[in-house]
């Protein structure tokens, strides 16, 4: 079986010689908005702005790193609503100004999953009315691209009049704001979905999909559902919880950093990028960290800020090249010589060992670090937010490198143990294997 670097480093050899887009940068400095447009030349859609292409270059991201997008030479970022709790849209355009990004801006719009009643008038009308306002604040921003109203609305949706009043906001937006355009993001997408977007929401000027490991099905999708129409992707990354192999009791098992980067690149040069006639760009999932099944399944960034390796590999995906310093690879991770997808059951307070093999391109030195989580309980749906695992210690018997001694937890349970691997240049490796302590 091939290793996990040896199946990245074909890849980026089988597509090296494949052109990437090259950046189309924006002139944010002027002040009033940018005019954006959406063109169907000879059955192939295309991006402007100002009157120049453009092809999404994107990264989601909440509270991440804004500048890091403009470093890796990204072009753009996507948002879930227009203030965030920390900063308000005004704010967040201002930092993408500053550092020639241009921004699909999302707009909270209430999930019938959370109780919200489409067949309530009243409280339809006065959404609508809140969204007009902010609207009305942030639509001549510079840096604004297109609105994005709500996120993943059809998820444990049954009443189809959600989607008449994504239509009626879209067609408040095209009336007070003529220069951008309008979409509306799926979790997932079906053949009801399509009906339902082409019936009740043709006001909207392209369609947004939300795919993890799905997302290799999307072509063929797409052509079974005959639609025809503009997209965007505007959530596609590491491989879902809900997609992946489980342990005997029914624990999910994570990729580690390394397979998660080899998926995103495969993911966006045989998916996203190919389709050059109907998709228009995407933003890759999550330019930043976040607790959602484990703190590490997610995010392309580390708590403490540190990049993973899918940061390289959207480095690759935008430049054509991989950046000048890497981030270690995972070789491979144990405990008692046993993989995640072997089952591990360790006695309480019984000593075991994990090993941590990673590798580092410019044979940087690297530091290793380990972590003991019980099994996240609080599960949630549509990534709203969930708690973080308070870790427990960890009763060392010795370190030494990539190989940790330690003693088994008392409590019996389900467990994770997390080994990262750093350079010492912001990068890192992680990787965890779920356990039961019987």
């Amino acid at each position: 079986m091939k290793s996990v670097f040896t199946i990245i480093v074909c890849i980026s050899m089988f597509i090296g010689c494949k052109q990437t887009p090259s950046k189309m940068k924006v002139d944010t400095t002027v002040a009033g908005p940018v005019k954006v447009e959406l063109k169907n030349e000879k059955g192939q859609y295309q991006l402007y702005v100002n009157k120049e292409p453009f092809y999404i270059k994107g990264a989601g991201l909440e509270f991440g790193n804004i500048p890091s997008v403009a470093k890796h030479n990204g072009n753009s970022f996507r948002t879930w609503r227009t203030d965030n709790g920390k900063q308000t849209g005004k704010e967040v355009l201002d930092e993408a100004q500053k550092y020639g990004l241009l921004v699909t801006m999302g707009i909270e719009v209430a999930r019938e999953r959370h109780g919200f009643d489409y067949d309530d008038e009243a409280v339809v009308k006065a959404q609508k009315e809140r969204i007009k306002q902010e609207v009305l604040a942030l639509k001549d921003h510079p840096a604004l691209l297109i609105w994005a109203i709500g996120n993943e609305l059809n998820l444990r949706a049954t009443n189809p009049k959600v989607w008449d009043a994504v239509n009626d906001i879209s067609k408040m937006i095209h009336e007070i704001d003529p220069n951008h355009l309008t979409t509306t993001t799926l979790a997932g997408i079906s053949q009801q979905e399509v009906n339902d977007i082409e019936e009740r929401c043709s006001d909207i000027d392209l369609l947004s999909v939300q795919l993890y490991g799905k997302i290799e099905e999307l072509p063929q999708m797409l052509k079974a559902y005959k639609f025809k129409g503009p997209y965007m992707v505007t959530e596609w990354g590491a491989t879902g919880h809900w997609e992946v192999p489980k342990t005997a009791w029914g624990t999910p098992i994570e990729d580690n950093s390394t397979v998660k980067a080899a998926d995103y690149l495969k993911r966006y040069e045989t998916i996203i990028k190919a389709d050059s006639a109907q998709c228009v760009g995407s933003y890759v999932f999550l330019w930043g960290q976040k607790q959602e099944r484990t703190p590490t399944w997610y995010g392309m960034f580390l708590e403490d800020g540190s990049e993973t390796e899918s940061v390289d590999a959207m480095h690759y995906a935008w430049n054509g090249k991989w950046p000048e310093n890497r981030t270690p690879q995972v070789q491979s991770f144990t405990i008692n010589s046993k993989t995640a997808y072997e089952n591990v059951v360790l006695s309480p307070n019984k000593a075991s060992v994990a090993i941590l093999n990673c590798v580092d391109f410019e044979n940087d030195p690297l530091t290793y670090r380990w972590e003991i989580l019980p099994e996240s309980t609080d599960l949630q749906d549509g990534g709203d937010f969930e708690k973080r695992p308070i870790a427990i210690e960890i009763k060392v018997l010795s370190e030494n490198g990539g190989e940790l001694k330690f003693n088994a937890p008392d409590e019996k349970g389900n467990y994770r143990l997390f080994g990262y691997a750093t350079d010492g240049f912001g990068h890192a490796a992680t990787a965890n294997i779920p356990f039961k302590v019987n």
